[in-house]
């Protein structure tokens, strides 16, 4: 028994390990609590709307990430939220917004938010055959890294994706698993793809959010009301002595000179 809690401690310390975030320059801010290194090998597939399991958080930890952008006229009022707050999220981005903006792009990662990947053109990839599907990742994730980093390359530098609407098939999952890509979830949402006052919105999240008492937050910051209701939200949590924790990929290996 021992010996089994110290290989489930030793995983999750090179899964998901959590370090100090930078220091807010405003001590009434919010903040980011800490950062969360989230090993896909380890860490293949999370969130429990679709999967057993979830992010190893603890009671009242959240991770906050966004779908679908970039959007300029409501991701800059997201990210100017998130700025005043001094709040790091993680940007699930569709490869065509970002090949159209590519400048909102690199603003959300100076902005030390973490990018991943969404597809190119957000379709169901459940609909469509596996090489179709693959394609429409790959398009979607080489779109990003160009917009990002000008070049242009299949294999993401943080290799997270969210899959449109959540519609996943097994074969796709290997997939992603077998290039070592993690695919992140959600565990509650706020359901903003329903037209709905900003004021409703904020009253259903927290409403969840209090239920569940941690987790993976989907949101979208292509929503107008989403981009209203977040400064309030993020007030909620302060308030309510929630802790924010932002994701990253584990940092590439470097090969030695003496490596052949």
């Amino acid at each position: 028994m021992i010996v089994l809690k110290a290989v489930v401690v030793a995983l999750f310390a090179t899964a998901a390990t959590g370090v100090c975030a930078a220091e807010c320059p405003r001590k009434d801010a919010l903040g980011t609590s800490r950062v969360m290194t989230v090993d896909p090998q380890a860490f293949p597939r999370v969130g429990l709307k679709s999967f057993p399991q979830t992010l190893p958080l603890a009671d009242k930890e959240v991770v906050l990430t966004f779908d679908d952008g970039p959007f300029p006229p409501t991701t800059t009022k997201v990210l100017s939220a998130l700025a005043s707050e001094c709040v790091q999220a993680t940007f699930f981005l569709v490869g065509r917004n970002a090949e159209a903006n590519p400048g909102m792009v690199k603003k959300i990662a100076t902005a030390g938010h973490s990018i991943g990947h969404h597809t190119w053109s957000h379709p169901w990839l459940d609909k469509m055959g596996q090489t179709q599907a693959m394609e429409e990742i790959d398009r979607g994730i080489t779109a990003d890294e160009k917009a990002l980093h000008g070049k242009a390359t299949s294999v993401p530098s943080t290799p997270f994706f969210r899959f449109p609407g959540f519609a996943s098939t097994p074969a796709l999952l290997s997939s992603l698993q077998s290039r070592g890509i993690a695919v992140l979830g959600a565990d509650l949402w706020a359901s903003d793809w329903d037209p709905m006052p900003p004021e409703q919105q904020l009253r259903l999240l927290t409403e969840r959010l209090d239920d569940e008492g941690k987790g993976i937050i989907l949101l979208h910051d292509t929503k107008a009301q989403t981009a209203k209701m977040l400064p309030a939200f993020l007030q909620y949590l302060k308030r309510n002595g929630y802790k924010v924790v932002h994701l990253v990929a584990p940092r590439p290996v470097k090969s030695s000179s003496n490596d052949r």
